[in-house]
C-alpha cells in the first residue's frame, strides 16, 4: 500500500516542487496541499494520511501549533520542512520522523522517505548535533521567496538589514528584498562575527561599514561603503562601541 503524505506550505513554489520530487518516489502518494496550518489540521481529520511533510514557519499557525492542535495521539507522522535550523531540537521534542532543511535535494529527500518504509522513527544526524550540544552551522544564503520565485541571497553580498513590521528588508547591492521573517529571529541567526545589530531595526554587514561618527548624548552614526548612514540606538551602541574597540 502507498504510502499517503499530506503536503503542507504557504508558498505555492515550495509546495509544487516538494509534489514533483515525491513524485519520484512511487510508494508515495500525495493526497492533498494545505496553504495554512488551519487547512491543515482539518485535512489531516478528513485525509488521514500516513505522513505530513509539514511547514514550520506559516502565518497565523505554524507547524508545531499544527502539531498541538491536532493532539499527539492523532498526529501522524511529521517531516518537519523549513529553512531554519534553529526548529531542530523543538522537533525532535515532538518526536518528528525527520527535518528537513531548504533548500534540500533529491538524495536528502530519499533518506526521509526510506525513514517512512523503516521500523521505528530515525532522526538526521542534524538533530543528534544539535542535542549533544554541538552549534548548528551558521546560514550562507537567505532564502526570499517572491511570488512563483525563490531567491537565494548570498550573506556575502548583503549589506545591511532593516526591520519592516512582521518582515525585514534586505539591501544587497542595489537589490533590496523583503523577507518574512522578525529582525530578533534572524539577528540570532546570522554570524556575529560578520553582522552587528546597532538598532532594534537595524543589522549592518561588519565588513561593509567604512566609517562611524559620534553623535551628541553617546550614540554613532554608522556610515557604510555606498554612504548609506545608519544611526545607533542607546541599547545597542556597545556593539558599535565593541566595534571600536572601547569599553562602555
Amino acid at each position: 500500500m502507498a504510502i499517503r503524505a499530506l503536503i503542507v506550505d504557504d508558498e505555492p513554489l515550495a509546495r509544487d516542487l516538494l509534489r514533483e520530487m515525491l513524485a519520484a518516489h512511487p510508494q508515495v502518494a500525495v493526497v492533498g496541499e494545505c496553504r495554512s496550518g488551519a487547512e491543515a489540521v482539518q485535512a489531516i481529520g478528513r485525509l488521514a494520511p500516513d505522513v505530513v511533510f509539514l511547514d514550520v514557519q506559516m502565518p497565523e499557525m505554524n507547524g508545531f501549533e499544527v502539531v498541538a492542535s491536532v493532539g499527539a495521539a492523532r498526529m501522524p507522522r511529521v517531516v518537519f520542512v523549513t529553512a531554519h535550523d534553529r526548529y531542530a531540537v523543538q522537533a525532535f521534542e515532538v518526536h518528528a520522523l525527520d527535518y528537513l532543511l531548504k533548500p534540500f535535494d533529491d538524495e536528502r529527500l530519499a533518506r526521509a522517505v526510506a525513514r517512512l518504509d523503516a521500523a521505528g522513527d530515525g532522526l538526521d544526524a542534524r538533530l543528534a548535533a544539535l542535542l549533544a550540544g554541538r552549534t548548528a552551522p551558521r546560514p550562507e544564503r537567505l532564502v526570499i521567496h517572491d511570488g512563483s520565485r525563490a531567491l537565494f541571497v548570498p550573506l556575502a553580498e548583503v549589506d545591511w538589514i532593516e526591520a519592516a513590521g512582521k518582515y525585514v528588508v534586505v539591501h544587497a547591492g542595489e537589490a533590496s528584498h523583503v523577507l518574512r521573517e522578525s529582525i530578533s529571529t534572524l539577528a540570532a541567526e546570522l554570524d556575529p562575527h560578520s553582522f552587528a545589530r546597532i538598532h532594534r531595526s537595524t543589522i549592518v554587514r561588519i565588513e561593509r561599514i567604512r566609517e562611524v561618527r559620534s553623535l551628541l548624548g553617546g550614540d554613532y552614526e554608522v556610515v557604510l561603503r555606498d554612504g548609506t548612514a545608519l544611526t545607533t540606538s542607546r541599547g545597542h551602541r556597545h556593539r558599535v562601541q565593541a566595534l571600536l574597540g572601547r569599553r562602555g
